[in-house]
């Protein structure tokens, strides 16, 4: 089972950005760019593997948000994006965040489950986010992705 030998780790300075992963769900590079500078990049191992990527960056000094997860294609549906879900809650509560927060698009009907799945709550509804911020249109499950989801985890209640 992928989950007994996952390891998951922050990115270190020698080793290459995995942008192929991150842009499977953001295709702006410019955007990855940005959240890359003052966040905090983890990626995902099985057997030296690298199959998956999440990015974490401070909202405040109570909320942190996950800007990026991402599955390698042939690793979805694994348990590997929950484990990143996971690990993510554990370090933020350690770091003394009190929720987590994340952000996806209305036609990702799948991340939306499993957020959900895992504690989130929808918070916020950001119209038409995906027509303001990116060039191309996007489009997912035979829905156009326009606004953003915005959902958030409460880490005082962390079991």
């Amino acid at each position: 089972m992928a989950e007994l030998s996952l390891q998951i780790e922050p990115l270190t300075d020698s080793q290459q950005t995995p942008f192929d992963l991150l842009e499977l769900a953001d295709p702006s590079k410019a955007h990855i760019n940005a959240y890359l500078e003052s966040g905090a990049c983890y990626i995902a191992k099985v057997n030296s593997e690298l199959i998956g990527v999440m990015v974490l960056k401070e909202v405040d000094s109570s909320t942190i948000e996950i800007k990026n997860i991402a599955i390698k294609e042939t690793d979805q549906g694994k348990g590997i994006g929950k484990a990143l879900l996971k690990h993510a809650a554990t370090i933020s509560r350690e770091s003394g965040y009190k929720n987590l927060r994340i952000g996806t698009g209305n036609s990702s009907i799948g991340q939306l489950a499993l957020y959900q799945k895992e504690g989130f709550e929808i918070k916020s509804v950001e119209k038409d986010f995906f027509l303001k911020h990116y060039d191309e249109l996007i489009f997912e499950n035979g829905i156009q992705c326009k606004h953003m989801i915005v959902l958030e985890k409460d880490l005082k209640t962390l079991t």
